[in-house]
């Protein structure tokens, strides 16, 4: 099901900037019931959220206790641009790394250089894939 009705101005709007922008806002909730927001990396393939972990974090505890995640782009500066899709979120255990999509690769080479890995080293360290795949958006 697409959440994007890309005919729809504020809609394609919003999938330009999936396009563009580096980072997108996961929220998981722990057991405990407490929302965590963690800034990620992503590839937005037009039906689903690709994501990448490094192994023994909160969120994939989080997400393996309750797989309904949200993911937001950061606001305008009044307000206005806010783009958050609800989803649920899937650990692909034994899934293909990072390497695997070279739309993924691509938008991040300029960060992953940046930070002294190689897209090999920086999909061994970030070797969890993340899907969410969103069931609902909210765009204003």
């Amino acid at each position: 099901m697409a959440v994007l009705d890309l005919r729809k101005r504020k809609h394609a709007q919003a999938a330009k900037r999936l396009r563009d922008e580096l980072i997108v806002w996961l929220t998981t909730v722990s057991r405990q019931g407490q929302p965590r927001s963690s800034p990620v990396w992503f590839w937005w393939d037009g039906d689903v959220f690709h994501l990448f972990s490094q192994p023994r974090k909160p969120k994939l505890r989080n997400i393996s206790a309750n797989p309904r995640v949200s993911l937001h782009l950061e606001g305008g500066r009044e307000g206005d641009d806010i783009v958050v899709f609800e989803g649920r979120a899937t650990i692909v255990r034994d899934g293909e790394p990072a390497t695997s999509l070279p739309g993924y690769v691509e938008k991040y080479r300029r960060l992953i250089g940046g930070y002294g890995w190689t897209p090999e080293s920086f999909a061994a360290d970030y070797a969890v894939p993340i899907v969410v795949r969103p069931t609902r958006v909210r765009i204003s």
